[in-house]
């Protein structure tokens, strides 16, 4: 990974068409370029970060339990006239007709298609609890898709669906996913909020919105000053106990958090008056509980203790990985460009040099590459010939949290200087500390 043979198209300028700070800077750093309206291709370095995203969803996903597979993108309208939903969905909805001149649509979500999996293959109680979920690609047609990977029309998701038993079956699935989320956005190094919202086209009656607080976001939101407080850091969890997982969801869902659409004015107003908060937010994913909806439409049933024939209990749980994206920018940047957390950077550390085409830096470039590729780390080694400015501004507009910078001066004295991107504090110390530091900082990562 050398910047002389790596595919980083940066820009200087700030784009004219961005609106808002994680556009431009997606666009600046090289990570996307608009196909068409709402719709964009993954350059490497936003394919980089797009999939370690992803990597930790699967990731806690599997620690909760549940079992991965892959729909596809095209469904046929008649799962969905068998639901109701073919024509309630709305025009966000892109219908299309094969050369059969049979209805097709491009999938923005998957609850027909996964309850018709489901009915096919699951007879008994016995076979429950399940819970199967996709990361994926959808497409809403905006009527005027904005803000980059943050309202685009074609965008990654994660979106999962629990089938249960009994409805208290299921409120566990739910509690189970509240966790998993939060867990999953805290190793992502962001502060999600779990709030009560409307369920919109998909249905139920319990659900919550996962908001990141960020001036740009697009949801106004109302909540006690506690709540952004909360963490759950390195507690460990057994997804299998149900009052530990219902003891967490109501340590984070106890006090006030809503957005716009379900705020209630009376219930803010008994909050400390120094305690109220109002503010904006970003949505990166949603649970529900919708019961039968789906299941008594679509006839996914199964075979009870007692030998009944009963519809099973559902839930869908989403995450916009893609989207997570803007949101880790609005979060995490300054006025020079990105600042990646550790748990999502496309590489965890940039090595510059100084004086490229000079023996002694070049080698201790080298030696610096190699050792940490030996401890499982994948530099981004900045090897051009440019100015030392210029490679500076590119680290800082990328946003990689470490950099190494070697030069002849430093290694005249056998250091070299390692900054960290938040704080811009640089510390000299020898090639090895140095590695041995970035490595300790990314151990269990």
């Amino acid at each position: 990974m050398r910047l002389s043979r790596y595919f980083l198209p940066v820009l200087k300028e700030n784009p004219a068409e961005a609106q808002i700070v994680s556009h431009r800077l997606m666009l600046r750093a090289g990570m996307i370029r608009q196909q068409a309206a709402g719709i964009y291709s993954w350059l490497p370095l936003g394919y980089r970060v797009l999939r370690r995203i992803e990597q930790i969803v699967h990731e806690e996903q599997a620690r909760a339990g549940h079992i991965p597979l892959l729909m596809p993108t095209l469904q046929p309208a008649d799962l969905w006239r068998e639901s109701g939903r073919y024509d309630d969905y709305g025009q966000e909805m892109l219908r299309i007709r094969d050369r059969h001149d049979r209805d097709m649509l491009y999938g923005p979500t998957n609850e027909e298609m996964i309850t018709d999996i489901f009915r096919a293959h699951v007879e008994s109680y016995k076979q429950l609890p399940l819970t199967l979920y996709h990361i994926q690609w959808k497409f809403r047609d905006e009527i005027r898709p904005r803000f980059g990977v943050m309202r685009g029309r074609e965008f990654l998701m994660k979106d999962g669906y629990s089938f249960d038993l009994t409805r208290e079956d299921a409120l566990h699935a739910y509690n189970r996913h509240m966790v998993s989320y939060l867990r999953t956005y805290e190793r992502m190094g962001l502060t999600a909020i779990p709030m009560r919202a409307a369920s919109g086209p998909i249905g139920g009656d319990n659900t919550h919105e996962f908001l990141v607080l960020a001036e740009t976001g697009e949801s106004e939101v109302f909540y006690d000053a506690r709540v952004p407080a909360l963490k759950l850091g390195d507690r460990a969890v057994d997804y299998d106990d149900r009052a530990q997982v219902a003891a967490i969801c109501e340590e984070f869902t106890s006090l006030y958090a809503r957005t716009d659409e379900t705020h209630d004015a009376a219930l803010f107003e008994q909050i400390p008056e120094e305690r109220r908060c109002i503010g904006r937010g970003i949505e990166v994913g949603q649970i529900f509980y919708f019961g039968t909806k789906y299941s008594e439409a679509m006839g996914a049933t199964v075979v009870t203790p007692d030998g009944a024939r009963v519809p099973v209990e559902m839930g869908s749980h989403g995450i916009g990985v893609s989207r997570l994206l803007g949101a880790l920018i609005e979060a995490n940047h300054d006025d020079r460009g990105i600042i990646w957390p550790e748990g999502v950077t496309p590489f965890p550390v940039g090595i510059v040099n100084l004086k490229q085409g000079d023996a002694a830096t070049d080698a201790a470039c080298e030696g610096l590459y190699a050792a940490l590729a030996a401890r499982g780390l994948e530099a981004l080694y900045d090897d051009r010939e440019d100015r030392a400015g210029a490679k500076f501004a590119t680290m800082d507009l990328i946003g990689l949290p470490w950099r190494i910078t070697v030069g002849p001066r430093g290694l005249a004295n056998g250091v070299v200087e390692l900054t960290c991107r938040r704080t811009g504090e640089s510390e000299e110390m020898s090639a090895e500390a140095a590695v041995a530091r970035v490595a300790e900082i990314y151990a269990g990562r």
